[in-house]
């Protein structure tokens, strides 16, 4: 089983000791991060934050600020930035794409955070889906993409994660990404912005061979939710289904 969660952490601008809380908080075995630092000393305050959280580094450049940490009882088998295309005008945008392996198992976990214009999100996303696809194969693992969407469910982007992966939110055990709220409530699911959450843009998408026992938040204080950063974080528990 492996827990892989995705938070946007807008470039360490907020509370750094909340953010730390909820990182611990949110127990990933992989964690893909969106709006890391990328200005001078970028690697230097990556590593001390995973150092922070009981982490390490796996993937993720300076442009387009992804990175994907793991935990210790993660094995990294390859880990790089893949930088997407540009568009006049627009943010460089990038992926982290690390294969990892934990019970001998494999998967190749890709973090993203896409254009607020919307033909830039969908030509992003469908670049996107053949680097992680490529990377999985390779490694005969299955492919997990996590990240910030900037786009809300039923959008073209999601139609077209979903031709190829599954929402990890519905088929799982669905959990409130903060306390306190009813999980039958749209707005528990909801992830954006973190002090009044009103929009779901930031989610997991898995291989459907992947089975996903559950998919919630971090068991964080709200208060260290609406300090640590604009988003809230989500995560998903997911492993290789059994034979039929």
């Amino acid at each position: 089983m492996l827990r892989v969660a995705t938070y946007n952490i807008r470039g360490l601008k907020d509370d750094r000791r909340a953010l730390v809380r909820v990182i611990r908080a949110l127990r990933p075995d992989v964690l893909c991060l969106q709006e890391v630092p990328r200005l001078p000393g970028w690697r230097r305050k990556r590593r001390a934050l995973a150092r922070a959280a009981g982490l390490s580094v796996a993937a993720g450049g300076r442009v387009g600020g992804t990175a994907v940490l793991i935990a210790p009882a993660v094995r990294l088998l390859h880990g790089r930035g893949h930088r997407l295309r540009w568009f006049a005008g627009l943010e460089w945008r990038s992926v982290a794409l690390a294969v990892v392996e934990k019970d001998h198992e494999r998967y190749a976990v890709c973090s993203a955070h896409l254009d607020l214009v919307a033909g830039a999100r969908l030509s992003h996303a469908a670049e996107i889906v053949p680097l992680l696809e490529r990377a999985a194969r390779a490694f005969g693992a299955a492919p997990v993409l996590a990240g910030d969407l900037n786009e809300t469910p039923g959008s073209p982007v999601w139609r077209l994660l979903a031709t190829r992966y599954t929402d990890c939110l519905t088929t799982a055990r669905t959990t409130a990404p903060r306390t306190g709220v009813d999980a039958d409530d749209a707005r528990a699911i909801a992830t954006y912005p973190s002090r009044d959450p009103r929009v779901r843009i930031d989610a997991i998408f898995a291989d459907p061979r992947l089975a996903v026992v559950s998919y919630g938040g971090a068991d964080a204080p709200a208060g260290d939710l609406a300090l640590a950063s604009d988003h809230l974080p989500v995560a998903a528990e997911i492993g290789y289904a059994p034979p039929a």
